[in-house]
């Protein structure tokens, strides 16, 4: 590591990750908003949700909105790229947790994403606490 930052490929596999996670929330969120065809409403059966309309709004606006927002940072390689990342990785695991305990394990995503979710914590934890832009001299 150079300057005591993290290698690129730190940077970039998390910011990949991140985008690619940002993409499936906006995917799965529309799905759920589009009415969930051929996802079976009983699986909601003692939460408080009538229809896959509320969560799909969350797993939209809120996952898929941090994980942008957490890729933007780390692609840009802004001072807030850690935190941000970080706090995106907190969100889809309590998405996941919260999932799970509604629903139950229904897909090999649901393992999948905690896994994910779990790899950008380190990945963000590898970052340094404070980038600095790659011009700015020491």
């Amino acid at each position: 590591m150079v300057s005591g930052g993290p290698s690129p490929l730190v940077r970039y596999s998390l910011g990949s990750l991140l985008a690619f996670g940002a993409m499936n929330a906006f995917g799965g969120g529309y799905y759920g908003l589009s009415g969930a065809e051929g996802v079976p409403v009983e699986w909601l059966e003692g939460s408080p949700f009538r229809s896959y309309f509320v969560p799909s709004l969350v797993l939209f606006v809120v996952v898929g909105g941090s994980f942008l927002f957490a890729a933007i940072a780390v692609f840009s390689n802004s001072r807030i790229a850690r935190v941000s990342a970080l706090a995106a990785g907190v969100v889809v695991l309590v998405w996941i947790v919260v999932q799970v305990s509604i629903i139950g394990y229904v897909s090999w995503m649901q393992p999948t994403t905690a896994g994910a979710g779990l790899l950008i914590l380190l990945l963000a934890w590898l970052l340094p606490r404070t980038s600095t832009p790659p011009h700015a001299s020491a």
